[in-house]
């Protein structure tokens, strides 16, 4: 009898996943470049989990000040809680049943990249998640902050990918049920 392999522990699963979208913000998002295309991406990633049942996740940082989550992304989210530390490890009643739920992994999105993203993910890591990074939903208002952030993260332990990556991860299969939906995800054009 010829079994298949077993999959990587390098590799998402939907069900040892979660996607973590970070302080996308009415005030601050303007002031990134690509935001359009961040937004595009992480509003992909959120209809994927939704479809592969991926736990989804999110946080607003001083939204008196910064605004909410932008509309065309809050109305794909549980209600986000309010922070005023830039780490997410404030939130700590949002990963406190990852674990029992058997999530290790969670993807991170969300801005900016050098502080909230990059203290979240650098938490996540002590706490023994394993980090994973959709470079192309991840933004800073300047390059410089956010290729350092990047660099930084993945020397600490986090795994870069992008949103395409994750889709077909979390997917696995042509032969899964959803896979005709991802992959019109996939062939969708982002914004000029």
């Amino acid at each position: 009898m010829n079994q298949t392999p077993r999959r990587s522990n390098l590799l998402m699963n939907a069900g040892n996943s979660a996607l973590l979208v970070i302080d996308v913000q009415e005030k601050l998002l303007p002031l990134i470049p690509n935001h359009r295309r961040i937004v595009w991406n992480i509003g992909r990633l959120l209809d994927a989990a939704k479809l592969l049942g991926v736990r989804s996740l999110a946080t607003e940082q001083y939204p008196k000040g910064l605004g909410a989550t932008v509309a065309e992304l809050r109305e794909r989210l549980p209600e986000p809680p309010e922070k005023s530390m830039f780490s997410c490890r404030e939130c700590s009643a949002l990963f406190a049943p990852l674990r029992d739920e058997g999530i290790d992994n969670v993807l991170l999105v969300g801005i900016e990249a050098h502080v909230c993203v990059q203290q979240t993910a650098l938490d996540l890591l002590a706490q023994g998640f394993n980090v994973f990074l959709a470079v192309d939903a991840i933004g800073s208002r300047f390059e410089l902050d956010y290729s350092i952030a990047i660099e930084r993260m993945k020397a600490s332990g986090a795994t870069a990918t992008t949103t395409e990556s994750v889709l077909f991860e979390w997917c696995e299969s042509s032969a899964n049920p959803q896979f005709k939906l991802i992959s019109q995800m996939v062939r969708q054009q982002p914004p000029a």
